[in-house]
């Protein structure tokens, strides 16, 4: 169940854009995290020019302001399936919405069971409905 957050510079992409953007990425999640079909959980977030900052690591990479910052939150995953997910970003992202891979930084946290209610004030994991 990855929940995905999407930061990227307002103004920068139109809507259908910013679907494109958000279908590639659920595409991704599909095939290299073998999320479920129909588990999608995605938060795209645009945020003024100057408000989102990512500065260079000493990596050399040159950023430009159609920079996209994806955060996944999800359980289970190895690093194998972690490393593919980065790869798979890059290559899909460029291909279906132009995006450079030097525009793409990609954070995956990980978490269990018990962090996750999808609603009622339940932990459908741990009550067994999931």
């Amino acid at each position: 169940m990855p929940l995905v957050r999407i930061d990227v510079v307002e103004g920068r992409r139109t809507p259908d854009e910013l679907r494109r953007l958000a279908d590639t990425v659920q595409e991704v999640m599909l095939d290299v995290f073998a999320a479920p079909p129909g588990d999608r959980y995605q938060v795209i977030t645009e945020h003024r020019p100057g408000q989102l900052i990512c500065e260079d690591t000493g990596l050399g990479i040159q950023r430009t302001d159609d920079l996209v910052v994806l955060q996944v939150f999800q359980q289970g995953r190895s690093e194998e399936q972690k490393r593919a997910l980065y790869a798979g970003l890059a290559r899909r992202l460029e291909e279906a919405a132009g995006l450079r891979s030097t525009d793409l930084i990609v954070s995956v946290a990980s978490n269990t069971r018990e962090d996750w209610s999808f609603g009622l004030g339940r932990a459908q994991f741990l009550e067994g409905d999931l």
